[in-house]
């Protein structure tokens, strides 16, 4: 790992790194804040926060405003690119789909399949590395938007991994809005068997899914602008309650949060964050003394 800035924060340090990618086979960066107990040789939790469309491994780090509390909690930070990027990397023909839009799956269609392969470079190579550089006592995961969706799907995928789960206005049902539809279409083709394994709101419905978390939270501004009115021109995006509904019906815990007065963007999620990161220091705590 080759680090690229690192920035002096609330006595801890923000990191940037890149790194060549087995997985992927391009290079790719990532961010990682080091709270002062991690700089001290304390062994730390670490929260993945999972970005958005368009959004890369700085935006979290620079618009979310949450060094202060991680510092404060002793939590490490880790935030990933949201795709693979570079001159040999496929490009989609809008901001929704290709570098920027990863989803946070595997592609299984060309021309994605090379690099696109994202819950693998995540899961198996990401975090394996982090781990070795750094002392970390457990891992926890969240995100926001397509984010949002990734944290849902992989810690309802590979909940043996993770400590806590939540999410900050997630797509909750890609199977049913443009924004999931376009890229299980570009990435895994017309499967839909392989589409329900990448949907938060199918997932949590499958056997052995609910009861993974002791609770799930979810917080969701009303004048989000990716609500949609469900016309042409404002499309459902996230749907929120049908993951709500399924989760009722599976009798899994869930807290989701409605907040009037906020959208979809980065004052709503530094208007939550802090919520967020007591939520997962507490299952942290939790999991470290049940061990």
């Amino acid at each position: 790992m080759d680090i690229i800035n690192r920035y002096r924060c609330f006595d801890g340090e923000q990191q940037f790194y890149r790194h060549t990618s087995q997985v992927t086979g391009v290079p790719m960066q990532f961010g990682l804040y080091l709270p002062p107990q991690a700089l001290a040789g304390q062994a730390c939790p670490l929260v993945m926060f999972l970005a958005g469309l368009t959004c890369n491994e700085e935006t979290f780090a620079i618009k979310a405003h949450a060094q202060q509390t991680a510092a404060t909690l002793g939590l490490i930070l880790l935030t990933p690119d949201t795709s693979p990027r570079g001159e040999a990397v496929a490009v989609g023909d809008y901001w929704d789909i290709g570098q920027g839009a990863g989803f946070y799956l595997d592609a299984t269609q060309a021309p994605w399949q090379p690099h696109f392969q994202m819950e693998r470079y995540l899961l198996n190579e990401l975090l394996p590395q982090v781990r070795q550089q750094h002392a970390v006592t457990s891992i926890s995961i969240m995100g926001h938007s397509m984010g949002g969706h990734g944290a849902l799907t992989l810690g309802l995928r590979h909940s043996q991994q993770f400590a806590a789960l939540s999410a900050i206005a997630p797509i909750c049902a890609p199977m049913d809005c443009p924004w999931g539809q376009k890229a299980f279409r570009h990435y895994l083709g017309d499967d839909q068997a392989q589409w329900a394994d990448h949907d938060a709101t199918r997932l949590i419905s499958q056997p052995g899914k609910a009861g993974q978390f002791d609770l799930i939270l979810i917080d969701q501004g009303r004048q989000d602008q990716f609500l949609g009115d469900g016309s042409a021109d404002k499309p459902h995006q996230l749907l929120p309650e049908r993951f709500e509904q399924a989760c009722q019906q599976a009798g899994q815990p869930l807290i989701l949060r409605w907040h009037a007065g906020y959208d979809h963007g980065y004052y709503f999620i530094q208007s939550v964050i802090t919520d967020h990161l007591y939520f997962h220091h507490q299952r942290h705590m939790q999991q470290c003394a049940a061990t």
